[in-house]
């Protein structure tokens, strides 16, 4: 039977949450095929008391195919229109109140309610659909608050910032809160909003909130041919002076917005990307820092500066002389203080890296924070039910910190290597790091980090979080192969000016470091091609391949070691038995530290070396026994 007879025998039977659920997957499954059947489905849940936005959508897609025009627009008029306009209406005329007294809009001649050229037709809380009135056209959805910022506003700081049709209330907040004010900066730095059009520029103040932008006076709104008044001169037209302030030093407060550089596996270039943005000067930086260090010394921090309840017990906290700028502003707020504050304030004491920061820049400098782990660590649970999901410890800690809480403006990054070559340098790392620990006396064993690779999804967006809402994955082929195109389009992302500083590598401004012994130095390429063959093989590569088949089609990673085929548990098992080099290695770490523990028989007494060599061989095997069967399990699952 067919959703479409399901859904009209529930209805027919009184079963009204099951029929509206049967008359969504009718939806579903019509696709919009049938305009009757969907129009049925849509007015029996909205009646019913069903999804109304499954409806609403349902009634949009009619109308912009042009069936049954009439009688959705009429329906969305009545259902979603009507009940909103009050609140709308009321919105607009105090927006053109405040503005009707602003002194930097020169024009006013608003026009009434009832003839903006759009309507906004509610869809949730935070989503509308204009229509233009005069074309009987729906747009696509406007979402006012939706946190992403959608272009590059700082390109370009020799001038003050001039954005055009800016509508978007989260990107309005965003300049306001980010571009310095004139006086702070000892020049005229207002924010200049070119809008060409003045019919629409009233329209959208039915759904933006303009309040809190007029305050503190930063803004400049031009309309039209006004664009020629760009840059104004304030002495001339205002006479305010501006060149008479003080530069001020960067508040506390003022910090805001976070560029959070993720990290997704190990051995994907993260060191390379932090040389780039080093020195940048409108960033506040320093190299990778171990998350949970951070998190320590920033809740010891807190504390101290919370308990020094006088000005010089908190003068006390830092080198005689060496007092920070912001001394009496971390004094003031002290017992309000943040995770946030503190983490700023870490890096604004940061002076090495702040020698080449612009305290005179025009925008408040972002935050660069990379908190490092030793490996980004996925496990796979399934339940009795045969659902399988993929957890992480590592990023519910990031997920859940207040370091990231407090940040209004976010922006994401994360580099990606080829999964192959980066599982071999991880692989190799690993190794050598561990046989150095092993003769320091640790009880090590490389784990199985092909699991790991395999099982790791964080390069999947996750659009539901906050700190992904506005991201961006790089290639570190691309970085390294094109790197003026590639930082180019990042800066643009991260909306920062492209910069002499992301020409070359430093690191505390110094150029061309080595970050780590054996790493390759500045722009080198050599990182690209090396295989690893000492530390993985073909049949470890083609299993990576195949189980990461989504995200090289993805990211546009061609194969090099899976064919394509089909793989079935005779495959799986066929790939395992020949995995050489990982498996070698892992064998390697075990007899390593084995062998320097000691053995003895039930009666106490010392065993042989040939017994010892024997229990060395039983242990090693029986773990990589074990670690296959694993790797087939999660081969299998996935």
């Amino acid at each position: 039977m067919k959703a479409l007879e399901i859904a009209r025998k529930l209805a027919s039977l009184g079963q009204v949450e099951k029929a509206c659920e049967a008359y969504a997957l009718t939806l579903y499954q019509n696709a919009g095929t049938d305009p009757d059947v969907q129009m049925e489905s849509a007015v029996y849940i909205l009646r019913m008391g069903g999804n109304y936005k499954v409806a609403y959508t349902a009634f949009v897609d009619l109308y912009a195919k042009g069936h049954f025009q009439k009688e959705c627009m009429e329906i969305l008029t009545e259902s979603f229109y009507e009940p909103n306009v009050a609140l709308m209406k009321s919105r607009y005329k105090k927006n053109c109140r405040l503005l009707e007294k602003y002194p930097y809009l020169f024009r006013k001649d608003f026009l009434p309610f009832e003839d903006l050229p759009i309507r906004f037709y509610p869809f949730d809380d935070n989503s509308y659909l204009p229509l233009h009135v005069s074309e009987a056209r729906f747009d696509g959805f406007f979402t006012p608050r939706r946190s992403v910022i959608s272009r590059n506003f700082f390109k370009d700081l020799e001038k003050p910032v001039l954005a055009e049709s800016v509508y978007s209330q989260y990107e309005l907040e965003y300049l306001h809160d980010n571009v310095r004010k004139s006086e702070y900066v000892a020049r005229e730095n207002h924010i200049y909003l070119h809008y060409p059009n003045w019919a629409v520029f009233c329209a959208y103040l039915q759904v933006l909130n303009i309040k809190p932008f007029l305050e503190e006076k930063k803004i400049v709104f031009l309309i039209g041919d006004e664009l020629s008044l760009y840059p104004i001169d304030f002495k001339e037209r205002f006479k305010i002076d501006y060149s008479k302030y003080t530069v001020r030093p960067i508040g506390i407060r003022e910090v805001n917005k976070l560029i959070w550089h993720a990290q997704l596996s190990s051995h994907n270039g993260g060191d390379f990307f932090n040389e780039i943005l080093d020195a940048h000067p409108n960033l506040l930086s320093m190299p990778s820092v171990m998350f949970e260090h951070t998190r320590k010394v920033i809740g010891e921090s807190l504390n101290l500066f919370k308990n020094a309840d006088t000005l010089e017990k908190m003068m006390d906290l830092f080198e005689e002389g060496d007092y920070p700028p912001q001394l009496t502003e971390l004094y003031n707020i002290r017992s309000e203080l943040t995770d946030k504050d503190i983490l700023v304030m870490m890096f604004l004491m940061q002076k090495d890296e702040h020698i080449t920061f612009d305290p005179n820049a025009r925008i408040v400098p972002a935050i660069l924070f990379q908190p490092h782990f030793h490996n980004v660590v996925c496990s796979l649970h399934c339940g009795e039910d045969g659902r399988c999901t993929i957890e992480s410890d590592i990023y519910e800690q990031i997920r859940e910190s207040k370091l990231f809480d407090g940040f209004k403006y976010i922006k994401t990054f994360t580099p990606l290597r080829r999964f192959t070559t980066s599982h071999g340098a991880t692989v190799k790392f690993m190794y050598h790091a561990m046989l150095e620990d092993v003769k320091k006396g640790a009880k090590l064993y490389r784990p199985d980090v092909l699991s790991q690779r395999i099982l790791n999804r964080s390069f999947m967006l996750d659009p539901q979080d906050r700190l992904y809402r506005d991201c961006v994955l790089v290639r570190f082929e691309d970085r390294k192969l094109n790197p003026k195109a590639t930082f180019t389009a990042l800066a643009a992302f991260l909306d920062l000016p492209y910069t002499e500083s992301m020409t070359y590598c430093s690191l505390w401004g110094k150029r061309d470091p080595e970050s780590m012994e054996g790493n390759d130095i500045g722009f080198s390429t050599a990182a690209i091609y090396r295989t690893y063959d000492d530390y993985t093989n073909d049949n470890e590569r083609y299993y990576l391949e195949y189980f990461l088949r989504d995200a090289y089609e993805y990211y546009g990673y061609s194969f090099h070691y899976y064919d394509g085929k089909p793989v079935d548990a005779a495959k799986l098992v066929e790939l395992i038995s020949g995995f050489g080099a990982g498996s070698d290695l892992i064998y390697q770490t075990l007899q390593t530290w084995v062998a320097e523990g000691s053995f003895t028989r039930k009666d106490g007494s010392a065993a042989g070396e040939d017994e010892k060599n024997k229990a060395i061989t039983i242990f090693a095997n029986e773990y990589l026994q074990k670690t296959n069967e694993n790797r087939l399990k999660n081969g299998l699952t996935l």
